[in-house]
C-alpha cells in the first residue's frame, strides 16, 4: 500500500484553502499512531520536510473530537 508523503497532502490541502481566499501555512509534522479497538491514540515524531509540529496542540483537537479516547504524545519517534 502506499500512502501519500507530508508533502502530498499539504500541498492538496493547501490549493483546496487558498481558493476559499485563504492563506496557508504549513508549521511542521509528525505522525498519528491509531488504535481504535484500545481507544488509544498516540502522536509523535517529526516530518523531515517540515520538522515538528507543537504535539501538544494536535493532541489537543484530537482529546477534543475523541473524548472517549486516551490521547498522548512524544516528541520522540520518527
Amino acid at each position: 500500500m502506499s500512502l501519500p508523503c507530508n508533502s502530498d497532502v499539504y500541498d492538496k490541502t493547501a490549493a483546496e484553502i487558498e481558493k476559499q481566499g485563504y492563506d496557508c501555512e504549513c508549521l511542521g509534522g509528525g505522525r498519528i499512531s491509531h488504535q481504535s479497538k484500545e481507544k488509544k491514540i498516540h502522536v509523535y515524531g517529526y516530518s523531515v520536510g517540515f520538522g515538528q509540529a507543537k504535539h501538544s496542540v494536535s493532541t489537543k483537537i484530537l482529546k477534543d473530537e475523541y473524548p472517549d479516547y486516551v490521547v498522548t504524545w512524544a516528541d520522540e519517534g520518527y
